[in-house]
C-alpha cells in the first residue's frame, strides 16, 4: 500500500551510484523472522517497509533492487496466486499486498502461505524471485502501545485487535507514517517514525464523524491511506470501512490530543475499502479507491480545501463526487490491490473467479 515521497537528491544518488549502502540507513544484514507481512510500502533508494502486525513490527528492508526506468516496465502475470506457490513449492500463495519501487517499477508482492509470510519480487519480464530473508540488510522496530493479541470487548464488539496494529504505511518527508489501532480509550490511531529508525515516535489518536451511523467515532482503524498536499500542507487522505473518507493534517500527528479529522465524502455504506493510490491527469489530481462492495472509484480532488466537512447523518452518498470506473471497463472489474507504476499506468490484481491475475492498466 505503497505511497512514497522521494528527494530529487536521494533518485539522482541512486541513479547514479546505484544501490545505496545498508549501513546508510542503519539496516545490518541478520535474519527477518516475519510473523505476518501484511502491509508494504517503498521508501527512499529502494528500502522496502514491511508492516507485521502479528508482531507489531516494522521492518525497512534493503531489496538490492537497481534502478530503472518504470515508464518501461509492465506488470502481466496470469494466475498470480498459482505461479506463486509454484516458485515457493507451498500448497498455497494468497497475496497480502504488493508495492511498486517506483525507481524501477520493480514489484515486491507479500504472501501468505502453509510455510508462513514470504516476499516475492517481480522485475516485469515474468520472473518470480523469493526474497531470501534469512541474511539481509535490515532495521526493526516495535509499534509502541500495540494491542494484546488476545479477544477483548462484548458481544458484537469483541474482537482481537492486534492484527489490525499496522493498517497502512507511506513514506513522507522523511517519517513513516503508520496507521493502526492501539491499547487506550481511543484505538484509531496514527504514528509516525522518524527514518532511519531511532526511538523517536509521535502518535495520535483519530476522531472521525461517520456519516452512515450519524454519529463521532475513533474506534475504527484507517483501513487505507495516502499522503496530500492541500494548499501546500501536507494531508492524509484516510478511507474507513463503510465509507467515510477523511482528512486531517500531518502536522497533527504528535501533538499529544485526539485529531478530528474533516470527513470529505461518505461513499456509501455496507463497503470496504482496500487500497487507494492518487495520481494527476493534465492540472488535475485524483484518487483511485478499488472496495469489496463497491468496485473502483475515480474520485475527485476538487475543494478538499474547504474547512466545512460532513456532520450529519447521510444515507448513502455525499461530499467528493466519483464515477465507477469498472462499470465502463471491465479490465477493472476485481480490483482487490493497486498501486502506481508511472505517471500514466497501475498495477492491479484483480480476482475473478478464485483466480488471480496482475495487471498493468492505463490509468482511468
Amino acid at each position: 500500500m505503497r505511497r512514497l515521497s522521494l528527494s530529487l537528491g536521494a533518485a539522482c544518488l541512486l541513479a547514479l551510484c546505484g544501490t545505496v549502502r545498508a549501513d546508510q540507513y542503519g539496516l545490518k544484514e541478520g535474519a527477518v523472522d516475519l510473523k505476518s507481512a501484511n502491509v508494504l510500502a517503498f521508501g527512499p533508494d529502494g528500502v522496502l517497509f514491511v508492516g507485521d502486525a502479528q508482531a507489531a513490527k516494522i521492518y525497512a528492508i534493503q531489496t538490492g533492487d537497481k534502478p530503472g526506468d518504470a515508464a518501461d516496465v509492465q506488470q502481466n502475470v496470469e494466475d498470480l496466486s498459482g505461479k506463486i506457490a509454484k516458485e515457493l513449492g507451498t500448497a498455497k500463495a494468497d497475496v497480502a499486498d504488493m508495492a511498486v519501487n517506483p525507481l524501477s517499477g520493480h514489484l515486491v508482492v507479500s504472501v501468505v502461505t502453509d510455510k508462513g509470510p514470504k516476499l516475492v519480487s517481480l522485475d516485469g519480464s515474468g520472473a518470480i524471485k523469493a526474497l531470501d530473508l534469512s541474511k539481509i540488510a535490515h532495521a526493526a522496530l516495535e509499534i509502541p502501545n500495540a494491542p494484546e493479541d488476545k479477544v477483548v470487548g462484548e458481544g458484537r464488539r469483541a474482537r482481537n485487535n492486534r492484527p489490525n496494529s499496522v493498517t497502512d504505511l507511506a513514506f513522507v518527508d522523511g517519517n513513516l507514517l503508520v496507521s493502526g489501532i492501539a491499547a487506550g480509550e481511543v484505538p484509531s490511531t496514527v504514528r509516525s517514525f522518524v527514518f532511519p529508525f531511532n526511538d523517536k515516535v509521535a502518535a495520535t489518536g483519530l476522531e472521525i464523524y461517520h456519516g452512515a451511523h450519524g454519529q463521532l467515532e475513533n474506534y475504527a482503524p484507517i483501513k487505507t491511506f495516502v499522503p496530500f498536499v492541500i494548499n501546500g500542507e501536507p494531508n492524509v487522505l484516510a478511507g474507513f470501512v463503510c465509507t467515510p473518507l477523511v482528512k486531517f493534517p500531518v502536522k497533527a500527528i504528535g501533538t499529544g490530543e485526539q485529531v478530528r479529522g474533516t470527513t470529505v465524502a461518505e461513499l456509501g455504506n455496507r463497503n470496504q475499502p482496500i487500497d487507494m493510490i492518487s495520481y494527476k491527469q493534465g492540472d488535475k489530481d485524483f484518487l483511485l479507491l478499488a472496495n469489496s462492495a463497491r468496485g473502483v472509484m475515480k474520485i475527485s480532488t476538487e475543494d478538499l480545501d474547504r474547512d466545512a466537512g460532513i456532520e450529519s447523518r447521510v444515507a448513502d452518498k455525499a461530499g467528493q463526487s466519483y464515477e465507477r470506473v469498472d462499470e465502463a471497463n471491465p479490465s477493472w472489474k476485481g480490483v482487490v490491490q493497486l498501486d502506481r507504476l508511472n505517471e500514466t499506468s497501475a498495477v492491479v490484481l484483480t480476482s475473478v473467479d478464485g483466480r488471480t491475475d496482475l495487471k498493468t492498466l492505463a490509468l482511468p
